[in-house]
Order: structure tokens, then sequence, then C-alpha cells
């Protein structure tokens, strides 16, 4: 769809709606540009909609106004969608919609504001050259633009400041007393071990990452915390916190904000391409990322983390995909499967050095 170049004579908007339907990584990338929006334009009101989890985010950056999307039940559907619109349009007289997603609901979304005669600018992916660096022929390994820029970059076109000054939510947040209960209080040093993503291209293998846990763990002054969903995320950790020393696992225990917390009392987090890097670079904890067939050049990288902390290993055919979605076509993952434990715990080496080695 094509932008509508705002004009000289456009004024920035005073009441914003800015839309983000999912998913969690993707919505934590947002921050660091909403808090500079509302840093840098005071006068501008801004109302961000998406879905539950999203609150427990972006209600950290004081002066965002938050409207749930629930597009699993009242808001599922194209019809879902349109009583999504209405109700926006009621809540407040917006003076422009940034859509900071560019799906099918989004757009409809920001079209039928458009309709009304609301400014309307949507973000550009980048999906053409995002195609050339997954591409197996004529590859063009060369780093795109972060998404955090492509955010910021709708910002702008209406007008509105946006700087890079971000640094995080906050440091080393106080845990909640039950959390402290479990986990005890902080001391020596804590690691953290994400070991999900959404889709298999970015998982790291399971068992090798259990060997990981295993040899974090044998190190006495190292407390081990993983981290994961619901359901067998949730078992399989229960079961290595069990099985491993100084192991203690939250996975599908606390909220979004409490995780966030959690995190922020870390150390280091071992993270796959996930949303678990991107909470952590809100809170300010370092993080050794582990790629597979996704390539932090495609601009999904954690906001400001330090590059030299991936853990990867160099195949013509990486990266094969945007998402980490697509079959393997050598069939063997040989990009998540030719990186040893050792890889990744020589990286945690050189982030908690000064607590010991392993």
């Amino acid at each position: 769809m094509a932008r509508m170049k705002p004009t000289l004579k456009e004024n920035k908007p005073k009441k914003l709606l800015v839309i983000r339907l999912s998913a969690i990584g993707d919505v934590a990338m947002t921050v660091p540009v909403l808090w500079s929006v509302v840093k840098h334009n005071p006068d501008v009101r801004v109302t961000f909609v998406s879905q539950s989890f999203a609150r427990d985010i972006v209600s950290q950056i004081p002066g965002i106004q938050f409207y749930e999307a629930d597009t699993k039940n009242r808001h599922k559907g194209f019809w879902g969608i349109f009583k999504l619109f209405r109700e926006l349009k009621n809540l407040d007289r917006f003076d422009a919609v940034a859509d900071l997603h560019n799906v099918i609901r989004s757009r409809v979304i920001g079209v039928l504001f458009r309709i009304g005669g609301i400014r309307y600018e949507v973000i550009d992916k980048g999906r053409k050259e995002k195609k050339q660096l997954c591409s197996v022929k004529n590859k063009k390994l060369v780093e795109l633009k972060p998404t955090t820029e492509r955010y910021a970059d709708v910002f702008r076109h209406l007008n509105l400041v946006v700087s890079s000054d971000f640094d995080y939510l906050f440091d080393e947040a106080r845990l909640p007393d039950d959390i402290s209960a479990y986990l005890g209080y902080k001391s020596g040093t804590w690691i953290g071990v994400a070991p999900f993503a959404k889709h298999k291209g970015k998982i790291y293998p399971l068992n090798l990452m259990e060997a990981v846990v295993s040899r974090l763990a044998a190190n006495k002054s190292y407390k081990i915390v993983l981290i994961g969903g619901r359901n067998f995320e949730k078992e399989l950790l229960e079961e290595w916190a069990k099985k491993y020393t100084n192991t203690f696992s939250v996975a599908g225990k606390y909220s979004i904000l409490n995780e966030l917390k959690i995190i922020s009392n870390l150390d280091v987090l071992i993270s796959m391409d996930s949303a678990n890097m991107h909470l952590a670079s809100l809170v300010n904890t370092p993080v050794v990322s582990i790629w597979g067939a996704t390539h932090r050049f495609a601009g999904f990288y954690g906001w400001k983390q330090n590059a030299d902390n991936t853990v990867e290993v160099e195949l013509s055919c990486r990266p094969c995909s945007v998402y980490g979605n697509k079959p393997c076509f050598r069939k063997d993952y040989a990009c998540l499967n030719r990186i040893t434990p050792e890889m990744i715990i020589s990286k945690v080496n050189s982030v908690v050095d000064r607590y010991g080695r392993i």
C-alpha cells in the first residue's frame, strides 16, 4: 500500500493511535521508539492498541494509554476488526494513525480511519530486501535497517521527533516477595536460559541446551534461571530444574512484568532469536544470543545489545528465513547443530568473566 506523504504544512498530531497487534518481541521493540516519542513530543497523547500481553510492557512508559485488542474473541475476524475500529473511533478524536504492524488487520483499521480523513502512516517492513537476504541464490548478505528504525520512520513521517537515546526501562528491579522466596535474594551470578522460540529454525537442539545448563549448574557460584512458556516448555524446564543443582524454573509462573523484573536481575541471559532477547534489552541485561536459520542482519537484533555476544556458524545458506519458519533445505539444520555447548559457554564466560570461569 502506498504511503501518503505529509506536506510541510501539516502539523504533527496531538492525538496519536499506534497499532502493533502482535507479537511479544515485536511489541518489545516498539518501546525504545515509543519512549522517545513521548519524551520528545510531550504535547502528543499516544494510545497504543495491542493484545493484553502488551499492557505490562508498554505501560512502563509514562504517558502511554493502552487499549486492548481481543483478537481471539471480541475482535476476531473481519467484523471483529471493524468492531475494534468503531471502539477506537469512539475512544478519542485521533489526528493520525501509526501502523507499526502492516498486516491485513492493522491495514483495515488504518484505511477506515483514512477514509474518515485521518492521517495514516504504515511501516515499510523492507520485505524485498529481506527476501534477497534470505535467498538461496544471489544472496545479498548485508545488514538491513533495524526494525526499531523502521518504527521510528513511521513517526518521523508524522513530523514527530524521535531519537535513539533510550537506555532501559529499569535496572535490577526489586523482586516481589513471593519470587524472592523462590529464587532467593540476589547474590553471586545469575544466568538466565530461555531455550525456546516460535519456530524450529530458531531453537537450539534441546539436548545440547541441557548440556549447557548442566555445565553452568556445576559452578556453585552460579544460579541458573530457566525461562519459558506454559505446557511443554514449563514441563521440560521444571524437569531440568529438578535434575540440576542451583537451577530454578520460572516458566509459566509469573506475569510479563514480573518476568521483566526477574530478567533485570540476571547478569546474562542465554536466548534464541526470540522475545526474551528483546525483553532483556529493555532492562539492561546482556544477552548471549543463538542464531540458526535467521540472522541479526534482518533487523531484529536486541536494542543496544553487543553483536560480539552472538553465537552462530557461518554457512552460505544462512539466513534462509526471516522468522525461522521455513523447513531446512539441507535437511540437517547445520546452522544450529554445528553450534557446540562450548561455544555458548565461552560467550557466557566473556560476559561474566569478573565472576570467574566455568
